[in-house]
This record gives C-alpha cells, sequence and structure tokens, in this order.
C-alpha cells in the first residue's frame, strides 16, 4: 500500500490550478481571522472585563453570519445558473479589496474602531454568501466520476496544511501589526484571482427558462427529501455549533492559558495539524465500509476532546485536546462531503452548496455567537464543557433521527439521484434523464487531463 495519497487527479489542468487557488483562499481567510479576532478582543478588552469582550467576539462571528443566512440562497441558485468561475473572480476581487481597505487604515490611523471591524465582517459575510457555492460546485466538474473522492481526500489535505499554518503566520505576523496580516492576507487573495482568470474551466450549461425562486426551492426540497444528504448536513450544523471552540480561543490564549497573540496561532493550529495527520491516512486508506458508525464515532471522540480541553489549564495538553478534536472531525468531515457530493447531480450541486453552507455557516459564525454568549454567563470554560456535552448527546440522537445515515456503509454506493419523482425533482428547464443516463453524460463535461 503506498504511503502516500494518489497524485493522479493533478493530471487534470484545471483542477490542479483550482487546489493552488483553494490552498491560498484557506491560508488567507485563516490569516485574516486570527487577525479579527485578536483585534477585536484586544480593543475590547482595553474598556470592558473578559466576559464582555468574549461577547464582542460573539457578535463579531454573528456579524459574518447574518449575510450568510440572508444570502446563501441567492449565491447557490446563482452557482447554478451563471458562469462559476466568473463569481468566483468577482468574489475575490472584492475580498481582496475589503483586507486591502483594512491594512491600509491600520497603517494610517492605527486600530480602527470596533465598528470599522463589524463592518468588515459583514462585508466578508456577504462575500461567502456567494464563494463557497461556486467553488463546490465548480471543482467535481474538473474530474471525472470516479475521481471525485480523490480530489475531496486532496481538498481536506490541503485546506488543513492551510489551516495549520494560516493562523500560526497569521498569530507570528500579527507581532508586526494588523495591517501586515491583513496585507498579506489581500495579496494571497489576488494572486488567487489571478489564477482564477487563467484557468480553463467546462463551459458552464445553465438550466433552461430558470427563475431563481423556483431554483431555490427546488433545492430546498432537494436537501429536504434526501435525508443521506440532510442528515449529513444537520449533523454539523448542531455539532459545531455548540461543540466549536473557535471563538474563544482568545480567550483562553490571553487569560487561561497566557500565551499571547502567537500562542493563539498555536491554538488555532492545533486541531488543523491533528485533521492533517488524519487526512493523510484517509487519502492512503480510505475509508470503505461502516462510514456511518465512522462518522458517529468521531463525533463522540470530538466531544470527550473539548471536555478535556476545557479543564485543561496546561497549554500543551490544551494543544492535545484540540488536535483530537481536529482528527475526529476531520473523520467526520471526509464522510459528510463524500456522501453529499456523491448523492447529488450535477445540475443540483451549486443549490445543496448554498443550503450546506448555511449550514456550515450556521455552525461556525452563529456558533461563535452562541460561545460568547455562553461565555457571558457560564464563563469561558463552562461554556466549552456544555459545548462538549452537546456534541455527544447530539452523535447519539442522530443516529435515531436518521437511521439511513447510522447505517451507511459504503461512499460509493450512494449515488441517490433525484429522480424518483419527477414532478416535484425535474431540474427547472431540464429535459428529465433517469440515473443511469445522467451517470453516462456527467465525463462530457469534464476537462481532460
Amino acid at each position: 500500500m503506498s504511503l502516500t495519497p494518489s497524485i493522479g487527479v493533478f493530471r487534470y489542468p484545471a483542477y490542479a490550478r483550482y487546489w493552488v487557488m483553494r490552498q491560498l483562499m484557506s491560508s488567507s481567510r485563516q490569516m485574516t481571522t486570527v487577525a479579527i479576532g485578536w483585534q477585536a478582543y484586544d480593543i475590547a478588552r482595553r474598556t470592558r472585563t473578559v466576559e464582555e469582550s468574549a461577547l464582542i467576539l460573539g457578535f463579531i462571528g454573528l456579524t459574518m453570519f447574518a449575510p450568510v443566512l440572508i444570502l446563501s440562497l441567492v449565491g447557490g441558485q446563482a452557482a447554478d445558473r451563471f458562469d462559476r468561475k466568473l463569481i468566483l473572480l468577482v468574489t475575490h476581487i472584492l475580498k481582496a479589496s475589503t483586507l486591502a481597505m483594512l491594512s491600509l487604515y491600520a497603517v494610517g490611523m492605527g486600530d480602527p474602531p470596533l465598528w470599522i471591524l463589524f463592518v468588515a465582517a459583514g462585508m466578508l459575510g456577504c462575500i461567502n454568501a456567494f464563494m463557497p457555492a461556486a467553488s463546490n460546485a465548480l471543482y467535481p466538474t474538473l474530474v471525472p466520476r470516479e475521481m471525485l473522492p480523490n480530489a475531496i481526500g486532496w481538498n481536506s489535505l490541503g485546506f488543513q496544511t492551510s489551516a495549520i499554518a494560516g493562523p500560526a503566520i497569521g498569530g507570528f505576523l500579527y507581532l508586526a501589526g494588523a495591517a501586515t496580516v491583513y496585507g498579506v492576507g489581500a495579496i494571497m487573495t489576488a494572486i488567487a484571482a489571478v489564477i482564477i482568470l487563467t484557468m480553463k474551466t467546462p463551459k458552464h450549461i445553465a438550466p433552461k427558462d430558470a427563475r431563481g425562486i423556483a431554483m431555490m426551492l427546488e433545492g430546498l426540497r432537494y436537501v429536504r427529501d434526501n435525508k443521506l444528504v440532510l442528515g449529513a448536513i444537520s449533523l454539523d450544523l448542531v455539532v459545531v455549533f455548540f461543540g466549536g471552540a473557535t471563538a474563544l480561543l482568545p480567550v483562553f490564549a490571553r487569560d487561561i492559558l497566557h500565551v499571547g497573540a502567537s500562542g493563539l496561532g498555536f491554538l488555532r493550529a492545533a486541531p488543523a495539524a491533528g485533521a492533517l495527520i488524519v487526512a493523510v491516512s484517509l487519502a492512503t486508506a480510505p475509508l470503505k465500509r461502516r462510514v456511518g458508525k465512522w462518522m458517529f464515532g468521531a463525533i463522540a471522540v470530538y466531544g470527550l476532546a473539548m471536555l478535556g480541553f476545557g479543564l485543561s489549564n496546561a497549554f500543551a495538553l490544551s494543544m492535545v485536546a484540540l488536535a483530537i478534536a481536529g482528527g475526529a472531525d476531520m473523520i467526520s468531515v471526509y464522510v459528510r462531503q463524500s456522501l453529499i457530493q456523491l448523492s447529488t447531480p450535477d445540475f443540483m450541486k451549486g443549490r445543496v452548496a448554498s443550503v450546506s453552507f448555511i449550514f456550515i455557516s450556521a455552525s461556525n459564525e452563529l456558533g461563535e455567537f452562541e460561545s460568547g454568549v455562553a461565555a457571558r454567563f457560564l464563563g469561558p470554560v463552562g461554556a466549552v464543557l456544555l459545548g462538549g456535552a452537546a456534541a455527544l448527546t447530539t452523535a447519539a440522537a442522530w443516529t435515531r433521527i436518521f437511521p439511513s445515515l447510522w447505517r451507511a456503509d459504503a461512499i460509493e454506493d450512494t449515488d441517490e439521484i433525484y429522480t424518483s419523482r419527477p414532478d416535484r425533482t425535474r431540474p427547472v428547464g431540464a429535459i428529465p434523464v433517469d440515473a443511469k443516463q445522467l451517470d453516462a453524460n456527467e465525463p462530457s463535461v469534464v476537462a481532460k487531463p
């Protein structure tokens, strides 16, 4: 057995460019998230208590989530109607501009008032309502269907590598000032935009006679009626909403573990380090059987690890607990994403991705707000302990609410193409096809190596 993941997916030039672009964006996002969180908490602590400043962090997360909640369904149907490459190009330009303005303000004026950070968080939230749907709907068209699990594995590897390097680099760059972090993030985003501009992608075929509202409703119905997809998406929502501790890491770094901004970078990188190790293992030896049970078991381990993190007062022990949590979450993410991608036909991928991202953002940004509120009333340690317990409870509950998810056996056996009820599931303006016809036609839109 090879000790390294297959690199065959990189024989497809468009995917290779996409992968590089994705890593630049992941690194930039991780770096700037560290900077915004630390800067907001640091500014708030000058005049507020620890609990009040933690609540400010929660409101930053809420500000990033609100545009996603309002606009993601619009972004999803846009990704199915319009050229996904163009959507990515525009959103990258807007994001680079936002980060550049933050950097220029910090250079000329110093630390901004909190309201400017809230405005920037809102702008990034609007961008994130359109970018992920286009990105996640684009890359499955860049490789043949049989290579999609390998592409998902490489996406996970790249993301976790960026998630390790990004926070650590962001923490160290912050020592030179927030302007440096924002400036480097803007440059990386601009480079990603150039890569998108020069990337050759299959011609986008939009549904005929498509109507925005009808397409959005169709996407929602698909997620509602596909129990594997609904179960996988909602599981992530509940577990990370209550169980995540990312928003509180500045609190732990400054006031509990006393390790400063550089220590915050390491804390942010620790879950990604654990996830990277697991991602390499999954790419080398993918899960083949009992994937549902692997996923639920991983969530239970995640919950226990978060309980350990909440109870720890030692920096090294906290790093280990976060690394274990990250590794367990990687198993869950790998199974969920594989089930969702392979269960969703191409004409529906943008809308399903948008619904998924609403849930992901709710679990992340809105979860950060929940963490801030919980920390305000329970303290930061109490908030983390509550989250770990919630993850364990959710893992037990979802095995009964979504038994098909618990019984999911092999990832490659999830071709649940949505054709069983043509009166409700036919894509707007599209010619109805059966599942075998759809599978046979898919390679025709894939770029050749």
